[in-house]
């Protein structure tokens, strides 16, 4: 049996959907050696349109673009879909209502992956619309029974605005980085065992040695989970 083709829906910035396609085809290189790689598939969006429905509350018409995206992908020939950002998979259960592949849930193997390490409450990073809304946070707890904490009001602004004013743009500030790390370190201080880095580009700022408890980066789950369902029949 061939390698299954992971499609990619991604541009949610091109800076993580980069990170996406260079974790997907180094861990199949790894699996498989020599000149191996994966077979994919990648839908990329002009990120200003998107970020524009976001932060004006389009989240109808957001979803209908991701819904086209998914079809685009599962007329190309793809075998399952990821999704290659954690806020958009706000409308993750609407794009697999609208398509016969499977969807791999960015937070199923996170969540996974915590549940392993004997860990239970989770700080969570991400957009203010991850950190936020209960699409995300409440997938945790519902489906996998973590506890998870967020940062306050003023912690949550400014991780928000790192995210788009700064990671998405290319940029990395070494400011940015202390500052996240004081946020981490408040969500230790109220309890967490371990941070999920559920913004897809924060894994461009933040290192395991910036945090005293485990980090769980979203972006190279995600991207491992993927190689694993691609290979599971070879």
């Amino acid at each position: 049996m061939p390698q299954k083709v992971i499609g990619l829906i991604g541009g949610m910035s091109w800076e993580s959907s980069a990170e996406y396609y260079r974790i997907i085809n180094e861990r199949v290189r790894d699996r498989l050696g020599g000149l191996r790689s994966a077979r994919c598939l990648m839908w990329s969006f002009d990120f200003a349109e998107i970020e524009a429905l976001q932060h004006a509350g389009r989240w109808d018409d957001a979803t209908a673009l991701m819904i086209e995206a998914a079809q685009r992908l599962e007329r190309g020939g793809a075998d399952f879909l990821l999704i290659c950002t954690n806020t958009m998979h706000r409308m993750a259960d609407s794009v697999q209502a609208a398509i016969t592949l499977p969807l791999l849930h960015i937070a199923d193997p996170t969540a996974e992956r915590i549940r392993a390490a004997g860990l239970r409450r989770v700080g969570l990073l991400g957009t203010a619309f991850t950190m936020e809304q209960d699409f995300y946070k409440g997938r945790l707890s519902d489906r996998h029974g973590l506890e998870v904490l967020i940062p306050g009001d003023e912690d949550r602004a400014l991780v928000h605005r790192v995210i788009y004013e700064e990671l998405v743009q290319g940029r990395v500030e070494a400011a940015s980085r202390e500052a996240y790390r004081e946020v981490i370190a408040r969500l230790v201080e109220r309890g967490a065992e371990a941070v999920i880095l559920g913004c897809t580009e924060i894994m461009l700022l933040v290192q395991p040695e910036d945090s005293p408890v485990p980090l769980f980066d979203t972006t190279a789950i995600h991207a491992e989970a993927a190689v694993e369902r691609a290979l599971a029949d070879l």
